[in-house]
């Protein structure tokens, strides 16, 4: 490997150089740059993007939001989740309801365009330059500095610290759509043999919707694919009257293939970091990749400006994290008897154990990066 960095240097004073001008790379760049170090943010896009849908913020993600000063921002531009809703997308009915904490922070659901303008604002008041229309490289990144590597699943870094990866189909295609309408403040995870749709609310009058289809048909990785709304609907007519009516309303849909990319092994060597997608594509069944990215981000500023091992700090959880989130890429799509089974136990535990939910992810959701060294 061509050792492209100058040796570390834990001081305020170092230049920081982001790639990425998404969630992570503007989220650790406001962090470095509150703290009084020099960042310059790089996009390549002409201008930083507010496309996309809705995205979940947890507990673990919005207490890095607070922590960057942004607390008043997130409670204007979202929504809090009451509950959790596992549906059977067969029969239109709930399976059980897992109400969720409403102390703060709280579960936020959000457009992603607001939480990017958010860590932009944030940026530009805490001094940070932000670069548009110009894509880093190795060949083009400064010689000196730290790099900061958010420059997402395709990262032009990652091979440098990990050598080509080699991700895989996973089987699985999804759907991503928003759609005018009202719905009560809550998730509900519409589960169907071999497919499931997640639907919420969104500030505005407007409804989240990501629907996921088992089969061996290949789609393009990416979640900016326009399709044919007709392709939802067909993937999904056997569905309950309410599922149907909600995608019926879907007018633009972006449809990408789901592939595995494994957590990277090193993500820091020779001032180069890797944050974010960049360091561990996230599958779309547990609302973590955003979340993730913002523990990431904080963790990597404290790292650089201070102490601590930033892998070491982050790599044995985000495996837990994504471990979790493949699992439910099986739970949510179970046929014949177990598709029974589980929903009964589903049921069982809504009845006798209502805060189950919380508690067996509290490992996750309860995690203070902000106030602990992990």
């Amino acid at each position: 490997m061509v050792k492209r960095f100058i040796a570390k240097t834990k001081m305020t004073k170092v230049a920081n150089t982001v790639a990425g001008g998404g969630i992570a790379g503007l989220a650790v760049a406001a962090a470095l740059a509150q703290q009084g170090a020099p960042v310059t943010v790089h996009e390549r896009a002409p201008s930083l993007r507010t496309e996309g849908a809705g995205l979940q913020i947890s507990p673990n993600g919005a207490r890095v939001l607070m922590a960057l000063g942004l607390g008043a921002q997130l409670s204007e531009k979202s929504i809090q989740s009451q509950a959790v809703v596992p549906m059977d997308g067969l029969t239109g009915r709930p399976v059980t309801r897992f109400a969720l904490s409403q102390d703060a922070p709280g579960f936020r659901m959000m457009h992603r365009g607001d939480l990017l303008a958010m860590l932009a604002e944030a940026c530009d008041a805490a001094g940070v330059e932000i670069v548009t229309g110009r894509t880093l490289t190795p060949d083009t990144a400064p010689q000196s500095g730290n790099l900061l590597a958010a420059d997402g699943l395709h990262s032009e870094f990652r091979p440098l610290l990990n050598g080509l990866g080699k991700p895989f189909f996973t089987g699985q295609v999804a759907w991503r759509a928003v759609i005018e309408g009202e719905a009560a403040p809550e998730a509900c995870i519409w589960m169907l043999p071999g497919r499931h749709v997640v639907s919420y609310p969104l500030p505005g009058g407007k409804i989240n919707i990501v629907a996921v289809q088992e089969r061996s048909e290949w789609a393009e990785e990416g979640w900016s694919h326009a399709d044919n709304p007709a392709h939802l609907m067909a993937a999904f007519e056997d569905a309950a009257s309410p599922l149907k009516s909600l995608l019926s309303q879907v007018k633009s849909v972006n449809l990408w293939g789901l592939f595995r990319h494994e957590v990277a092994e090193t993500w820091a060597e020779d001032n180069i970091y890797l944050l974010g997608d960049a360091a561990h594509p996230t599958l779309p069944f547990l609302a973590q990749g955003a979340n993730l990215a913002l523990e990431d981000a904080w963790v990597l500023s404290r790292c650089l400006t201070g102490t601590g091992d930033y892998q070491q700090l982050r790599q044995a959880r985000v495996r837990r994290a994504i471990a979790e989130a493949n699992a439910n890429a099986v739970n949510y799509h179970l046929r014949g008897v177990r598709r029974s089974a589980s929903h009964a136990v589903l049921k069982g535990i809504g009845a006798i154990a209502p805060d189950a939910f919380l508690s067996k992810l509290s490992w996750l959701y309860d995690h203070d990066v902000t106030r602990s060294a992990s």
